[in-house]
């Protein structure tokens, strides 16, 4: 199994970035798959998850309202659409799945991850 981040980089304080997430080796039509960030300083936490089936979704209290989590089964595909960034939005971003059906934001309860991507939000 194989997860592949990819699309970060610095953005302006208010500004939209989307990252992504490929997995090979695990099929995410199945699988829970979820966003993992951690700034600098502190440990990694679950920002948002998605479930099967995908009526279940998670978002952190700080992401709720800002970050949207989408996939794409046909392109074993998950992506986090990021607006109104923050400077405290700053971190490094990871994918992970439990390899379960069902959300756990708990970095703990994690399988499989994949490299991460670095988000900064800077003026």
């Amino acid at each position: 199994v194989q997860l592949q981040a990819s699309g970060g980089g610095l953005v302006q304080p208010g500004g939209s970035l989307r990252i992504s997430c490929i997995a090979s080796g695990l099929s995410l039509d199945y699988y829970a798959i979820g966003w993992f960030r951690q700034a600098p300083g502190k440990e990694r936490e679950g920002i948002a998850c998605i479930s099967n089936p995908e009526s279940s979704k998670y978002y952190s209290d700080d992401t709720k309202g800002r970050f949207r989590i989408s996939k794409d089964n046909a392109k074993n595909t998950v992506y986090l659409q990021m607006n109104n960034l923050k400077a405290e939005d700053t971190g490094i971003y990871y994918c992970a799945t439990p390899r379960v059906r069902r959300c756990r934001p708990d970095p703990s309860a994690m399988e499989y991850w994949g490299e991460g991507t670095q988000v900064t939000v800077s003026s």
